[in-house]
Formats: structure tokens, sequence, C-alpha cells
């Protein structure tokens, strides 16, 4: 890709897979730019990290609103002004509703902290824990309509030992998740990953698997 990916990051929290992504662009690991950083939580340290780069930081404050669909209106106007060629979800707290997401279709990733298609939602890790795992870990995912059950780009994993804690566990899959980002968004901006209506492609070859992150 001759010119710089265009990326929107939205988030509602710490921000520290914003700023793996914003490290990778800064050290030429990947070419893109972050033209805004969006949240819907007006005290997310996340915005500290994009104020500290120079990068855009805007808010829609979910509370500000009447209901997910008036939210969903305004966050896509947000969206909308700064034509991005993909969407970051990282770490962002919130379901997208369906308009939002036809507006963007194919065009918005998430990371989620568990090997999915298991553990999707919330509390991955004691779930993961409570059911005696033997391995957890990280998936990048297309956002569709259901939850967590976009297709699969990239997954990571990592062993769950017998004393870990589900703290121990977010702390394996944070060093995963600050790789896989910006190695995924790598590809995209190379043109490795294709992701087009009717097919995604990796390197040439029809993506029918997700990617092993520990196999490339």
């Amino acid at each position: 890709m001759s010119r710089p990916l265009n990326l929107v990051v939205i988030i509602s929290g710490n921000g520290s897979n914003l700023q793996s992504i914003i490290d990778a662009i800064e050290c030429g690991q990947v070419n893109a730019q972050i033209s805004a950083v969006i949240s819907n939580n007006p005290d997310a340290f996340g915005l500290s990290r994009a104020k500290k780069h120079g990068l855009v930081q805007q808010v829609v404050d979910h509370h500000c609103f009447d209901g997910r669909e008036a939210f969903d209106q305004s966050l896509l106007e947000t969206v909308n002004r700064y034509r991005p060629d993909f969407i970051i979800l990282a770490g962002f707290m919130r379901i997208l509703g369906s308009a939002f997401i036809q507006a963007y279709k194919d065009k918005i990733l998430n990371i989620h902290p568990s090997i999915l298609p298991d553990y999707k939602g919330l509390n991955t890790h004691q779930r993961a824990i409570d059911n005696r795992a033997i391995e957890h870990g990280v998936s990048i995912h297309l956002v569709t309509e259901g939850l967590d059950d976009g297709p699969v780009l990239l997954r990571g994993r990592y062993p769950v030992a017998a004393q870990d804690t589900a703290e121990d566990l977010q702390r394996k899959g944070h060093a995963l998740e600050h790789q896989m980002y910006p190695r995924l968004i790598q590809w995209l901006c190379d043109d490795e990953l294709k992701i087009r209506p009717d097919e995604i492609t990796f390197k040439q070859q029809l993506l029918c698997q997700p990617i092993e992150f520990n196999h490339v």
C-alpha cells in the first residue's frame, strides 16, 4: 500500500494496545497513521496517551445519550469525519449496533482475550481457570453483529499454569496482544492480509483457518 493506512482507534480505558500500535507506527514498523483516538469514557487514560503523541482525541460519552442507537449514531458521525480505512477497537467496552457495523462492514477489528470461539463475552480469564483450561489466549477478529462472532484473523496461545490467577492470565494475554495487533495491522498495510466482501486472503492464500501467531 503506497499511502499510510488510515486508522481510527476506539477505546474505553487504559489504552495499552493503542500504545503498542503508536509505538509500532513511530518506529516505522507499521505504515499507518492514527487520524483520531475516540473514547466513550472521558476519563480513559488512553486519551492521555493519544495527547502525549500529538494525536486527535475525541470523546463520545455514552452517558450523554438516551439509548444505544443515539450513541451509535453520534459515534458513527464522529468516525466518519476521519474517513478511516479500518476502525481498531482496543479495549472498547461497548457493543456496537447494526447500523454502525454495516456502515463499516469488514473494516472493524477487535481484540478479544480468549481463543475464540471459546469464552465469548466478559471474564474470560476466570472462566478459563474455572474450567481448568490448560491453554488460553488472544484472538483478533472482524466485528459482526454477533457478540465476538466475526471471522477470526489471528490467534495467539499461552499455557495456563496450575497456580495462575485471572490477573496472571491477563498479564500473559497483554504481552501477546501488544505484539499481535501491530503485526496484523502491518500485514494489512503491506497487502499481505486482504479482507474482501467475499473472501479473506493471507499471503495470496485463502484464509480458511485463523493465523496462529506462534507459527508466523
